[in-house]
């Protein structure tokens, strides 16, 4: 028997160590059940801290971790699905095709950045979505401390109130000044359609933010959507035009376009609706997870987020069940009922929320403490070693906060 996990993000990481977790305590053997992992590279790209400096280092391998569990790591891209042959096309890095058959299937692609036909943005819109745009603008940013100073070189434009647009925002002034040096004084503009920052936060955390972006001199234009750009700055809808050299795009994310090779009903953001087992319930053998699932947290009307902390969890699910199924062992229903949010406000500190309604619970230097064990222990992987990997993949324990 073989499972099939494609992506190595959050969700398929701890899918893949789920399963294997539970295949060790049904004391079945590598061999009776295979589980393999698809991916471009045997890497988890930490892709909440792409905002950050030194985006090249914001990796963590993950061959040793899948060799300590015994999970096979193919490396290449799946590029078509055979639902009803039950099998992956994945194309390796010298470009060579090859078939991967599998008895379940989870699909664990993640999502990609939302460009709509915005004149210019392909060409002159910057983002911190993958490794390589972070490492891109990171680039960027450098070479315009070898240039002289100009409204447009020194003016960045952050489209996108939302949470990444708000931590990239945020951590700009700083990083700019240790870039061009710390008499800087960069002019940083938030853009958004909303007509208040945040606006999936509410009002209870709002104040707080707001009061972040005056501390650190961060300009907002609401109720305004980006027109067009070009190489020396952005016209908004409103009509302004703003110099800037640096423009980027942080509004709305959609799943990774391998779920439209599922026939299979998907939500608006091209996710795959599954049950409470994380199963694409009209397509017999596979599972979708992550930010490639539309899945109910709670019996409240609450759905998971597209986010690495729904992701680890929603993944250990999925890995356990897909695996359940062929072991002949039950299944666990999926359920999230924490949930908190960590913003990083930059040199202002963060902000720390519980619970659906964001009750905030830390703000400042206590929430900046706990920002960066997020990002710098809780979102890793597990040490290569069988036992601690396997114990961090029960799906009753990954993030329980």
């Amino acid at each position: 028997m073989r499972l099939v996990i494609v992506g190595a993000g959050f969700a398929g990481m701890y899918a893949a160590l789920s399963a294997a977790r539970l295949r060790d305590i049904e004391g079945v053997s590598p061999e009776e059940l295979e589980i393999a992992l698809v991916s471009p590279e045997p890497t988890l790209v930490i892709r909440p801290r792409l905002y950050e400096p030194k985006p090249e280092t914001l990796t963590a391998p993950l061959k040793d971790v899948l060799d300590a569990v015994n999970v096979v790591y193919v490396q290449g891209s799946v590029e078509d699905i055979d639902t009803k042959a039950r099998s992956v096309g994945v194309i390796n890095p010298k470009g060579e095709r090859k078939s991967l058959t599998y008895h379940r299937l989870v699909i664990a692609t993640g999502s990609r950045l939302f460009r709509p036909n915005i004149p210019g943005l392909a060409e002159y819109g910057f983002s911190v979505d993958s490794l390589d745009d972070a490492i891109a603008l990171d680039r960027h940013l450098h070479k315009l401390a070898t240039m002289p100073a100009s409204s447009a070189r020194d003016t960045f434009v952050v489209a996108g109130a939302g949470f990444t647009g708000i931590e990239a925002a945020t951590e700009l002034p700083s990083r700019l000044r240790t870039i061009f040096g710390k008499n800087a004084n960069p002019r940083v503009i938030i853009v958004d359609r909303n007509s208040a920052v945040a606006p999936d936060m509410g009002e209870g955390p709002r104040p707080i933010i707001e009061e972040a972006l005056r501390k650190l001199g961060v300009e907002t234009r609401l109720s305004a959507g980006v027109a067009s750009l070009d190489k020396s700055g952005i016209t908004l809808s409103t009509g302004e035009r703003i110099d800037a050299m640096t423009v980027i795009w942080a509004a709305g994310i959609r799943a990774n376009p391998l779920t439209t090779k599922i026939p299979a009903e998907r939500d608006n953001f091209d996710r795959l609706l599954v049950d409470n087992s994380l199963r694409v319930a009209s397509v017999p053998g596979v599972f979708a997870t992550g930010d490639a699932a539309r899945a109910a947290c709670d019996d409240m009307g609450n759905y998971a987020l597209m986010s690495c902390q729904h992701a680890t969890r929603m993944g250990a699910f999925a890995g356990n069940n897909a695996a359940a199924e062929l072991l002949g062992v039950s299944t666990r229903p999926y359920h999230q009922k924490a949930y908190v949010t960590c913003l990083d406000l930059g040199e202002a500190g963060a902000l720390f929320t519980r619970g659906w309604d964001r009750k905030v619970e830390m703000v400042g230097d206590v929430a900046k403490k706990t920002k960066q064990e997020i990002n710098t222990v809780w979102i890793y992987p597990p040490k290569a070693e069988r036992a601690a990997a396997l114990a961090s993949a029960d799906p009753e324990r990954v993030t329980d906060l």
